[in-house]
């Protein structure tokens, strides 16, 4: 389980993880408020050629963005959802299993919608800079 001393580090997790990502690809984070999920969300867009990355930010009230790159990158951050079935109105399957890299912040809140072929990152705080980012493919 990779730790994280910086924020520096976190994103750079973040690029060497879109090296491996590819069409179709599910990202679902799960960590605490403030744990570094935009962070390395933010890494995965510089990783896959989304100009500006440093301007990627969470979607909360909007609940899904849209990035070009490599791949097109959909961010989702589900943190003021209250019930999956708020994802409806958004056509989440459209993205969830389209052609780019889904990266979905607070994806405990859905786990019954979750792929299951995705890759699972865990973030947790491990002191004032530290993250233990816990990364499983699920297959």
């Amino acid at each position: 389980m990779p730790i994280s001393k910086s924020v520096k580090e976190t994103l750079s997790l973040g690029e060497k993880l879109a090296r491996r990502l590819k069409k179709g690809d599910f990202v679902a984070l799960v960590g605490d408020l403030g744990s570094g999920k935009t962070i390395l969300t933010k890494g995965i867009a510089k990783g896959l050629g989304v100009k500006n990355a440093r301007y990627v930010n969470s979607p909360t009230f909007v609940i899904i963005k849209e990035y070009k790159g490599k791949l097109p990158l959909y961010h989702f951050d589900l943190y003021r959802l209250d019930h999956p079935g708020s994802l409806d109105a958004e056509n989440f399957e459209e993205y969830f299993y389209g052609d780019g890299v889904t990266v979905v912040e607070w994806a405990d809140k859905i786990k019954g919608l979750l792929p299951k072929k995705r890759w699972e990152i865990h973030i947790s705080v491990a002191g004032q800079d530290k993250r233990k980012i816990d990364i499983k493919a699920k297959r």
